[in-house]
């Protein structure tokens, strides 16, 4: 789709961060608790489309009780980064993937799709403004991206919403893993399905998350970190994480992750792996994963390793598969979990060629 070249109406913060200020945030971001001077909006009408779009000093926005989104849950969100590399230059990855994700959860949510060169130009133009707080180049620091769309529209009849609104906010963060990458422990889910064949797994909306939260409640009374679940058909297929994808490494060398099948988010650091994977000398594959061959394969040494990805942690070992009466595995991070969050990591601070052009320059 084409951009619809909106021109943005920028309104300067006057209260913006000093410098130290935001030094003292980049010392110790954490995830998702600070956030930059602006944020973009846009808004959509059935009647004239797209328009209005402008950047904004960031604060609190102004929502009437009856605002659909409130009452059914029209919306949906991207997780994306902006990354500082050594020239001082600020890039993110594969955007346009995201951007098309963004569009297919739209359609599912009954919500307007937006053109993916417009999804880049709004998250391009809160980079520009806030290019200071992206952190300096090293380590693994990042600015988060938050791309979000909800109906607005004051009407609490259901239908979907004639009046939306789209936003863009950014959070300065941290690595994922404060104290250095450790396996994570995983509670497999028995009760709990979080989506099903022709409903919205493949969506990335809040009420996918939201589903998710009372396993992961279960998942921490158990002692485990995340939860995982399975299929809601046969209750037996390995699905994905509360908020992440699953990979399996083989003894043989084969490099395994569940197909998305309508169900489980087609996940941007997902679908990069199957290529880094195959650049690393392993046969990446989709195809179904059963809760039997994950325990079984664990035990007698066939699955070697397992880790989760998605944009927030990049590549997360897995450790311990819990269930009631039983778990396999242990606390090791894996050699080959190692080197594809390296290189990943690697590409997307520009320490690597980027040989996919999946790298994309903001400022």
């Amino acid at each position: 789709m084409g951009r619809m070249s909106l021109t943005y109406a920028v309104t300067p913060n006057p209260n913006a961060a000093s410098p130290e200020r935001r030094a003292e945030i980049h010392a110790n971001p954490g995830f998702g608790k600070f956030f930059t001077d602006h944020m973009v909006q846009i808004t959509w009408t059935a009647e004239g489309g797209w328009h209005d779009a402008k950047v904004v000093p960031y604060g609190p926005i102004m929502m009437d009780p009856a605002s659909a989104v409130l009452h059914y849950a029209q919306e949906i969100f991207e997780g994306m980064k902006a990354y500082r590399h050594a020239d001082d230059s600020i890039w993110t990855f594969r955007p346009t993937a995201n951007a098309a994700r963004f569009n297919k959860s739209a359609t599912r949510l009954a919500l307007p799709t937006l053109p993916e060169d417009e999804f880049v130009a709004s998250i391009t133009e809160l980079v520009k403004i806030d290019c200071d707080w992206v952190p300096a180049h090293g380590g693994e620091q990042s600015l988060y991206l938050r791309p979000f769309m909800f109906a607005s529209e004051v009407f609490l009849g259901v239908r979907p919403s004639a009046h939306v609104t789209y936003m863009v906010i950014a959070s300065p963060v941290g690595s994922y893993f404060a104290g250095g990458v450790k396996p994570v422990s995983i509670w497999l889910s028995q009760d709990f399905t979080r989506s099903a064949p022709g409903g919205t797994g493949a969506a990335k909306c809040g009420g996918n998350y939201a589903a998710g939260l009372a396993a992961q409640l279960e998942a921490t009374a158990n002692g485990c970190d995340q939860v995982c679940f399975v299929d809601a058909v046969e209750n037996k297929w390995i699905e994905e994480l509360g908020g992440m994808n699953l990979y399996f490494v083989h003894a043989d060398g084969r490099l395994i992750t569940p197909p998305t099948s309508g169900t489980i988010l087609e996940g941007v650091t997902r679908s990069s792996i199957l290529k880094l994977g195959a650049a690393l000398g392993l046969t990446a594959e989709e195809r179904p994963v059963s809760v039997d061959d994950w325990q079984d394969g664990v035990a007698s040494g066939e699955i070697r390793e397992v880790f989760a990805c998605g944009t927030a942690a990049v590549v997360t070992p897995v450790g311990r598969l819990v269930w009631p009466g039983g778990e396999v595995g242990g606390n090791n991070t894996g050699e080959m979990t190692t080197r594809i969050r390296d290189s990943l990591i690697d590409l997307q601070y520009g320490r690597s060629v980027d040989g996919n052009n999946w790298l994309h320059r903001l400022v």
